[in-house]
């Protein structure tokens, strides 16, 4: 895992800790789910699923995600993390309400998610089915595996007919956590016709990884993934619009966080002369009109072309969930409790998914780099199949889709960065670095972020590693060629995994 500086993280992000560049790395694979879209039956561990985003009696398909979360912004009931100093991780499962071209779909369920902490003794810390969980859900227990920054972790995904299997072991601290996907726990698929839930165990959709083997609903071309969560956060010198957020989780549980925002201000906003600028927002949630919301911008953000949050438009109408750096006091389920941000900031999703003009930090160049002001970066060996490594990768990113320069029919526009960002995080491979106990000097390495002096051997042409858009698909996805595994080269150390 990565470990952050030792100094405080800044609001410009010239000293940044990885909740400011990532909310989550995740692993994905595609689900058998015969209530998700296109709303079909599915065969689970089967190629006869097709995968095809064209074909209207394809397998119903939902999306997992097996989501590592880094310290420091608490809680995560409506923030990113799930403690003040230590990672944690989920077990996600999303499934989408929608027949074949999007025909019908439920809005009061449209993507209904599964969650599930991975625990000590494999029992979730609270209801996982979307319907009804409970506080514990989110803030998990005892037995939730807790890791430490810097641990080495041997993750694993199987798909056995008890259903899906997450498990990781630290191999620093010796503990194990791990989820099954099953009703057994809880689980369950959600009816398009009237959100109920039904108990059910999901498993793998396919059998192999072949490139058609894809989640047909998803933006990104679902396989076997190695993902980072980007784009949102943006650090703060101040906040404004105060909007105390309060609610239900379900019929039993309740929440009140009165220490949150709207607007950041300075940071990553920038400055003119010496005073801080003003963000985005506020937005009245009541009339739907919002101020100052932006978008992407040739160079920089721009004005939104619709302040009103019912036109659609790909706009940052404002940047909360802002939330100050220090303690606060939130009430859960009547109960005071302390919780924490490391540095100010806001995670723009409360009217809108993510930071849609681009200038928060996860845009800008403080990505591991070697420096000890930015956190390490991940350590990445894989995947592998019945200890095999994959023969073949494709690097991809569907950040092109939320971009408003970006045409998903044609491609055009649809650029790495986006425009108006002064970075784009990639991926890196070395031959230096090691983790104990699963691979020594001498084997490939993955990296993410920027390069490391003395570290990085292969950039892989850096932003250029992320191909053109398929627009044959979708046009928001940029995705490079079926390239052999670098990591199988030549000169990389043989990996043996026991």
């Amino acid at each position: 895992m990565s470990k952050d500086p030792k100094a405080a993280p800044t609001p410009t992000g010239s000293v940044s800790n990885y909740g400011m560049l990532s909310v989550a790395p995740w692993f994905g694979l595609p689900i058998c789910d015969s209530l998700s879209y296109p709303q079909n039956p599915c065969k689970p561990n089967s190629d006869s699923n097709k995968g095809a985003i064209s074909n209207p009696r394809d397998a119903g398909s939902a999306f997992m995600e097996l989501q590592f979360y880094p310290p420091g912004y608490t809680p995560f009931v409506d923030s990113t993390s799930c403690s003040k100093t230590k990672w944690c991780a989920a077990l996600t499962i999303d499934s989408l309400e929608c027949s074949f071209a999007f025909g019908t779909c439920n809005n009061n369920c449209i993507e209904p998610v599964n969650f599930a902490y991975l625990q000590t003794n494999g029992v979730p810390a609270g209801p996982p089915a979307p319907q009804d969980p409970s506080l514990s859900t989110y803030t998990g227990n005892s037995h939730t595996l807790m890791m430490n920054p810097g641990d080495v972790l041997r993750v694993s995904i199987s798909s056995p007919t008890g259903g899906l299997l997450a498990k990781v072991q630290d191999l620093t601290t010796h503990r194990t956590g791990y989820i099954q996907a099953s009703a057994k726990n809880g689980f369950a698929d959600t009816s398009m016709s009237n959100c109920n839930g039904h108990k059910h165990t999901f498993r793998a959709e396919y059998n192999t990884a072949r490139k058609a083997n894809q989640v047909p609903w998803a933006a990104l071309e679902g396989g076997v993934l190695m993902e980072q969560e980007i784009g949102h956060f943006e650090g703060c010198s101040s906040l404004s619009s105060n909007f105390p957020l309060s609610g239900t989780l379900s019929h039993h549980t309740s929440y009140s966080d009165p220490g949150v925002y709207q607007t950041c201000n300075g940071g990553s906003e920038g400055t003119t002369g010496t005073a801080p600028n003003i963000g985005e927002g506020p937005c009245n949630p009541t009339n739907l009109t919002c101020t100052n919301s932006t978008t992407e911008g040739p160079t920089g953000p721009a004005v939104c072309p619709n302040m009103s949050l019912s036109s659609g438009a790909p706009c940052e109408y404002a940047d909360g969930i802002c939330v100050n750096s220090g303690n606060r006091t939130v009430t859960m389920n009547g109960s005071p409790t302390t919780q924490s941000w490391a540095v100010t900031g806001c995670t723009d999703n409360l009217f809108q998914n993510g930071d849609l003009d681009y200038d928060g930090t996860p845009y800008q160049p403080d990505w591991p780099n070697g420096s000890k002001n930015h956190p390490t970066s991940i350590r990445y060996i894989g995947p592998f199949s019945h200890g095999h490594t994959y023969p073949k990768v494709q690097f991809e990113t569907d950040a092109a889709g939320s971009e408003a320069l970006c045409t998903v029919q044609t491609g055009v526009g649809c650029t790495v960065p986006p425009g108006g960002a002064a970075f784009y995080p990639f991926w890196t491979m070395n031959k230096v670095q090691s983790l104990k106990g699963l691979s020594r000097v001498g084997s490939c390495v993955w990296n993410f972020g920027n390069v490391i002096a003395h570290v990085t051997k292969k950039n892989f042409g850096k932003d250029a590693q992320y191909g053109t858009p398929d627009v044959a698909r979708y046009g928001g996805t940029v995705i490079s060629k079926v390239l052999s595994n670098p990591t199988l080269a030549r000169g990389c150390r043989k990996v043996i995994l026991k």
